[in-house]
């Protein structure tokens, strides 16, 4: 949650399309990072990335199988680590 995500420039996109990148691979590409970018606003709800998107939830899954993304996956490995504080540490930090 308070990571900072990085979206594409206009010269990685320049550089994608010199590369020499076939048409299908780009667009798939592209609806990748845009699903992924809504799903993470949404805090990885499909539900509520769905209208975002302004597709139907359905659709959103369908689409997600069609990229090989897992969103419940994704959401666990964005998700901070519990930081665990042992008793001794919170007897001290208490008084």
């Amino acid at each position: 949650m308070g990571e900072k995500h990085s979206y594409p420039t206009s010269a990685q996109l320049d550089a994608v399309v010199m590369a020499g990148i076939p048409y299908a691979d780009a667009v798939r590409k592209f609806k990748k990072q845009f699903i992924l970018t809504a799903l993470r606003e949404a805090n990885w709800n499909e539900s509520k990335a769905a209208p975002v998107l302004r597709m139907h939830r359905n659709t959103l899954r369908r689409t997600l199988r069609q990229l090989n993304l897992d969103a419940r996956a994704l959401r666990k490995a964005e998700r901070r680590q519990v930081r665990r504080v042992d008793l001794r540490q919170q007897k001290k930090l208490a008084s």
